[in-house]
C-alpha cells in the first residue's frame, strides 16, 4: 500500500469528522457514557479491523478511547487508514454538530 503525501492526506481529512493528522498518523478520541459502551464499541471496531487486516494503536481508560491509525509497512498514512477511520466513524456514529 502506497503512503499518501501530506497534501493528499489534508485533502481527504475533512471527510473524516473528528480525526486529525499529526505525527505521521491519523488520530481521534471518543468519550462514551460508560465503560461498557466503550468496550462494546472497541469490540465492534475489532471485527472491522480483522476484516480489513489492519489494526489500530489504541488505548482505553474507563469510558475514553484514543485511536491512532498509521500503516507501519508504508511508514505513514495510506488509503487503508482512511478506510478504517471511516468504518470506525460509522460504528461510533460520529455526526456533525
Amino acid at each position: 500500500m502506497k503512503k499518501l503525501t501530506d497534501f493528499e492526506i489534508e485533502k481527504k481529512l475533512p471527510a473524516l469528522l473528528e480525526w486529525e493528522y499529526f505525527d505521521n498518523a491519523l488520530h481521534t478520541d471518543f468519550e462514551f457514557d460508560n465503560f461498557k459502551d466503550c468496550m462494546s464499541a472497541m469490540n465492534r471496531i475489532a471485527f472491522e479491523c480483522e476484516a480489513l487486516n489492519h489494526h489500530p494503536e489504541w488505548s482505553n481508560v474507563y469510558n475514553k478511547l484514543d485511536i491512532t491509525l498509521t500503516t507501519h509497512d508504508a511508514d505513514g498514512v495510506t488509503e487503508l487508514d482512511f478506510k478504517l477511520a471511516a468504518a470506525i466513524n460509522k460504528i461510533v456514529e460520529v455526526e456533525e454538530e
